[in-house]
């Protein structure tokens, strides 16, 4: 690994937590005018900077990787389940589903099986908001890239769309860490193996006018709006400022473009007056606080599996 490559690992995950702090008080919001676009940490429903259960559900992703190395998804399902059980403010609906059924005593599988059956149309971004440990976790290693970020998805998001917004999403991180400009690696990785309508919107995503971007948390919409911002910007913070003050599933989407600008631009390129305010607890383990010198480490730890 070089000094690029580690620093743009960095940006990945230091990123995404950024892009969930930003977007949380913008959650459920409607979109903000151009010459209102909020630029700042600001306090929401959580104190500025807090990150909310997408980073939360990242971090058990990652804890898992370093434990087990192999993404196994029943020690994965065991992690959601102790965090699900500190009542965590903000759980999505189908994952909440999908760990009601495990509670009970069902497997993963069976577990989330019954909730797509239950909801047979539900494709939420769930699974998407937290894929990114595994790109950096498989760095060096496109096809278990590809295996685990699907599997990964499979632990409570079964539908296909939603396994293939995960493939997609690390697809790409895994090119832009590896110096491919982000519009060659979209146009790579809209050759993988993707249902045609979300293959669609993603192609479409580039030209889209922001008015008709609406992104919800349909996994179509976060697509939509990711690809979006990262594509029609050229800073990292303007990649996140355009995405979050969308509003709506603002914590979800600034997460995921979070993610993917910070793998494209760098740890470097991540203002640091968000990177010394973001932070929160990791409740699984008795409250530890979690900042970007913490994030940091874990990405490092991850990338050297």
């Amino acid at each position: 690994m070089n000094e690029i490559e580690q620093d743009r690992i960095r940006g990945c995950a230091v990123g995404a937590v950024c892009g969930d702090a930003l977007g949380m008080p913008l959650e459920f919001a409607p979109p903000n005018p151009l010459d209102a676009l909020v630029r700042e940490m600001i306090s929401g429903r959580l104190p500025a900077g807090s990150f909310t259960d997408d980073t939360e559900m990242a971090l058990a992703v990652a804890e898992s990787l370093l434990a087990t190395h192999d993404l196994d998804p029943s020690d994965l399902a065991r992690r959601f389940l102790i965090w699900y059980k500190t009542n965590p403010p903000d759980v999505g609906l189908f994952t909440s589903m999908v760990l009601q059924g495990v509670l009970q005593g069902l497997g993963w599988e069976e577990a989330a099986r019954r909730a797509q059956e239950h909801s047979p149309h539900s494709a939420s971004n769930g699974s998407l908001m937290r894929c990114w440990p595994v790109a950096i976790a498989r760095w060096r290693d496109w096809q278990r890239l590809l295996a685990e970020s699907a599997l990964q998805s499979r632990v409570t998001h079964p539908h296909p769309d939603c396994v293939a917004a995960c493939v997609f999403v690390n697809a790409m991180i895994y090119e832009m860490i590896h110096g491919v400009h982000k519009t060659d690696a979209l146009g790579i990785c809209l050759e993988l193996d993707l249902p045609e309508e979300l293959r669609t919107v993603i192609r479409m995503a580039p030209s889209r006018k922001r008015g008709a971007l609406r992104n919800t948390g349909w996994v179509h919409h976060t697509m939509e709006a990711v690809v979006w911002g990262l594509v029609n910007t050229d800073t990292f913070e303007d990649a996140l400022v355009e995405v979050v003050n969308l509003g709506s599933d603002a914590d979800t989407a600034g997460t995921v473009v979070g993610a993917l600008a910070g793998a494209y631009y760098g740890l470097g390129a991540i203002p640091d007056r968000w990177v010394k305010t973001i932070g929160g607890l990791w409740l699984p383990r008795t409250g530890i606080k979690i900042g970007a010198g913490e994030i940091i480490t874990m990405a490092d730890r991850l990338s050297g599996l």
